[in-house]
């Protein structure tokens, strides 16, 4: 258990870079072990998944070090093809590793995945797509076995929703597949185009990712590859936020503008000026926000949902009734109760929230019921005054390296305790 205590009501001032991707880093990690290889990666965010699937990596025989923002990862050893539930359970990506060990062994066992309680996150998609390329599958429980005795064979895959895992683990698994593979709409997050560009890397013929058709023809592994991760760009979200809730000003040095297009676009129409340059974002946010214009959830290009609770804290004082439209998880409001608990006036109506901002927002215990909403009450809890408490299974540290020395460097009062179970 952690335990975040935030004294709120100072405007968040000074510069700050943007740490690696977490839900980039994951899949690729994944897709490490595709191929016999050494592969040297930079940038990687030092949180909870990662560390996660560096332990998978090893429970497959596979050899790893961290050294800082670098991995080093050896798949030449790997001897193993199945997946303890335990790691499974530790976090949501770990399922992409089927697409993978399925690839390079012909045969995988894992159980259902873990993560944020997000509401019905199925994983048929991964499956179908898997067994349109000749993967059968059996269940016993909650482990799944996967084989395909004759090989992938390349083909042309529809996914019926754009998931970005299922994506995921289609385009790794088809990069071992005889003959050409197409992926029908498929995710376009810039998280994908960043596994391709891996996978190029690796020996993959493959083209397309950032468009809803994909295209893949096979792999010429090679020894060894050395890749940069992208910047993450919902950790680079909960900055601006951050300077948003506050009044502040802040540069955010090394972001993609590209990546965080909606939310910049909304930050801009509740008041905050910005400026982009090509290395960093300046948000000033010295005026008094209005409401947001109403914002809707979907796959890519429209608004992430993993952004949603993060704006939300930054629209619980502005002047006005926003409204926000969640069209990917059922239960992602969660944090609405919480957020009421520092005097927020928010009303959910089905799929949607209407938040009408109050004066002021006061200092109270809360509880982090999932990674994002762990990251908009410490939002909330620094334009709020008085001391918030925010208590912690573990999630917020699951997706953000260093998030509370990245906040102190800004000027944010906050601490937290560790307490041992």
């Amino acid at each position: 258990m952690e335990i975040w205590k935030i004294r709120g009501g100072n405007p968040l001032r000074g510069s700050v870079r943007v740490q690696g991707a977490k839900n980039s880093v994951l899949p690729i990690m994944a897709a490490s072990v595709l191929v016999p290889c050494r592969t040297e990666l930079t940038n990687c965010p030092d949180v909870r998944d990662v560390r996660a699937s560096m332990d998978i990596l090893r429970c497959l025989g596979c050899a790893v070090e961290q050294d800082g923002d670098a991995i080093y990862i050896d798949s030449r050893p790997l001897c193993r093809s199945a997946v303890p539930d335990a790691l499974m359970h530790r976090m949501r990506s770990s399922f992409t590793f089927l697409g993978a060990i399925l690839g390079r062994c012909g045969e995988a066992s894992l159980t259902r995945p873990g993560g944020c309680e997000l509401g019905e996150r199925p994983i048929d998609l991964h499956l179908e797509a898997l067994g349109a390329l000749g993967a059968r599958f059996e269940e016993t429980g909650e482990r799944i076995l996967c084989c395909a005795d004759a090989g992938l064979q390349g083909t042309c895959i529809r996914l019926r929703y754009p998931s970005v895992g299922a994506t995921e683990n289609a385009m790794i698994a088809a990069c071992a597949a005889k003959g050409e593979t197409v992926i029908e709409n498929a995710a376009t997050e810039p998280e994908i185009e960043d596994l391709q560009n891996y996978l190029r890397q690796l020996g993959a013929e493959i083209c397309g990712a950032g468009t809803d058709t994909i295209q893949i023809r096979g792999i010429s592994p090679v020894e060894r590859v050395a890749y940069r991760i992208m910047p993450d760009r919902i950790a680079g979200a909960t900055m601006l936020c951050a300077a948003a809730c506050t009044g502040g000003e802040i540069e955010l040095r090394g972001a993609v503008r590209e990546h965080l297009g909606p939310v910049t676009q909304a930050l801009c129409a509740m008041g905050c000026r910005m400026r982009e340059e090509s290395s960093a974002i300046f948000i000033s946010a010295k005026r008094a926000l209005r409401a947001s214009p109403v914002i809707e959830t979907g796959p890519n290009p429209a608004f992430p949902t993993d952004a949603q609770p993060i704006l939300m804290a930054a629209s619980l004082r502005a002047a006005g009734t926003s409204a926000f439209v969640e069209n990917v998880f059922s239960d992602r409001f969660r944090h609405v109760e919480q957020f009421r608990r520092l005097g927020a006036e928010i009303c959910i109506e089905g799929k949607t929230a209407l938040v009408t901002g109050v004066r002021e927002l006061y200092g109270a215990p809360v509880l982090a019921t999932d990674l994002r909403a762990g990251a908009a009450l410490l939002l909330a809890g620094l334009s709020a005054r008085g001391t918030t408490t925010v208590l912690d299974e573990g999630h917020i540290a699951r997706g953000y390296d260093a998030l509370d020395i990245q906040l102190r460097s800004l000027g944010a009062e906050l601490e937290i305790l560790r307490e041992m179970r």
